[in-house]
C-alpha cells in the first residue's frame, strides 16, 4: 500500500516481506528498549529486598523480546515461501546480525533503565522518542532512497539503520551491507561502554532512588 501510493521502491522485493523483514529487527529493538527502560522501576520491590547484580533486570527484559523475534522470523520464512523467495547462503550471518541488534537494545536499555530510576518522567517520553526513531530508520523504505550526503550521514549514525539493512541482506541477498553496518557497530560499542559506566554509577545508590 505504501509502495503503491507513495511510489516508494522496495529494491525489487515483494512489498509485504520487504516491510516485514524491516519491522522484525525494529520490533526486537523497540520492545527490548521499552521493556528494559522500565525494568528497574518495575522490579523495585525485589531490588529493595534481595541483593543481586542489577544488570540482570534489563538483560532479562531484552532476552524475553528475543523469543518474540524468533516466532516472528518463522512467520517471515512462511511468507517468503508463499512469495517464492528463497534465502541464500548469506542467511548463516543472521545470528550475528541478531546478536548486534541484541547488544544495541542492551546499550540503550541500560541507559534508559538507569535514567528512569533517577528521573521517573523519562518513561513517559520514551515511547514517543522510539516512535520518532522508527521514521529515522529504513524500515518502511530502503536506505537506497536517501541520496543527500548529510541525510545519509545521519542515517549511518543511527545504529538500527545498518542492522535493518543487514537483516534484509541476510534473508534476501540485497542490498549488500555497506559502511553503514561498520558505523552501526562502532556506535553500539561506544553507547554500550558508556551505558555500563553510567549504570554502575547509578547502581550504587539504586535502592535509595527507588
Amino acid at each position: 500500500m505504501i509502495a503503491r501510493f507513495g511510489n516508494i521502491p522496495t529494491d525489487g522485493i515483494a512489498a509485504p516481506i520487504f516491510y516485514y523483514a524491516g519491522m522484525l529487527p525494529w520490533f526486537l529493538f523497540a520492545n527490548s528498549v521499552n521493556a528494559a527502560g522500565v525494568s528497574l522501576v518495575g522490579s523495585q520491590h525485589l531490588i529493595s529486598k534481595v541483593y543481586f547484580p542489577r544488570l540482570i533486570v534489563p538483560v532479562s527484559a531484552v532476552i524475553t523480546s528475543l523469543i518474540d523475534f524468533l516466532i516472528g522470523f518463522v512467520l517471515l520464512l512462511a511468507m517468503m515461501a508463499w512469495y517464492g523467495v528463497r534465502p541464500g547462503p548469506q542467511i548463516i550471518a543472521l545470528p550475528l546480525v541478531v546478536a548486534l541488534a541484541f547488544f544495541a537494545a542492551l546499550a540503550f536499555g541500560f541507559w534508559l533503565s538507569a535514567l528512569t530510576a533517577q528521573f521517573r518522567d523519562v518513561r513517559h517520553v520514551m515511547p514517543f522518542a522510539i516512535q520518532l526513531w522508527l521514521f529515522c530508520t529504513p524500515v518502511l523504505y530502503p536506505s537506497s532512497v536517501v541520496h543527500s550526503p548529510w541525510k545519509r550521514a545521519l542515517l549511518g549514525i543511527n545504529p538500527m539503520s545498518g542492522i535493518v539493512d543487514a537483516v534484509r541482506w541476510c534473508v534476501f541477498g540485497r542490498p549488500a551491507p555497506g559502511p553503514g553496518l561498520l558505523i552501526s557497530i562502532g556506535v553500539i560499542a561506544v553507547v554500550l561502554i558508556g551505558a555500563l559506566y553510567y549504570f554502575r554509577s547509578v547502581e550504587r545508590t539504586l535502592v535509595d532512588r527507588l
